[in-house]
C-alpha cells in the first residue's frame, strides 16, 4: 500500500474486529489514514483500534451491525463527525445466515 495515497485521509473498515479486516485497518494505519474500524464485536474492535493507535496511528472503533440500515447511516455520520470526511470505505463485514441444504446425500 502506497503510504503517501492514504497519508491523512479518512478510511472506514467493517468487520474491522479480526482477520482481513484487522489486517486492512492495520495497512491502512501504517499508511497514515485515520482509521475508523467498525464491528459488531467491540472486544476485536477495541483491540484492533489500541493497535493502530500503539503504532502510533489515529483510530476510533464505531460498533455497528451492518444488516441493519439505521446503524449503517449512524456509522457512516460518525466518521464523518469524527474526521471532517470520509475518503474510502473498505466494506469487508460477513453476513452469516443459516445455510439451507440443496439435498441430502447418504
Amino acid at each position: 500500500m502506497a503510504v503517501q495515497a492514504f497519508a491523512g485521509k479518512a478510511v472506514l473498515v467493517t468487520g474491522g474486529a479480526g482477520g482481513i479486516g484487522r489486517a486492512t485497518a492495520l495497512a491502512f494505519g501504517q499508511a497514515g489514514a485515520r482509521v475508523a474500524v467498525s464491528d459488531f464485536a467491540v472486544a476485536g474492535g477495541e483491540e484492533t483500534v489500541a493497535m493502530i493507535r500503539q503504532a502510533g496511528g489515529d483510530a476510533i472503533f464505531i460498533r455497528a451491525d451492518v444488516t441493519k440500515a439505521d446503524q449503517v447511516e449512524a456509522m457512516v455520520a460518525k466518521v464523518v463527525d469524527s474526521f471532517g470526511r470520509l475518503d474510502c470505505a473498505f466494506n469487508n463485514a460477513g453476513i452469516e445466515e443459516e445455510s439451507q441444504r440443496l439435498a441430502d446425500c447418504d
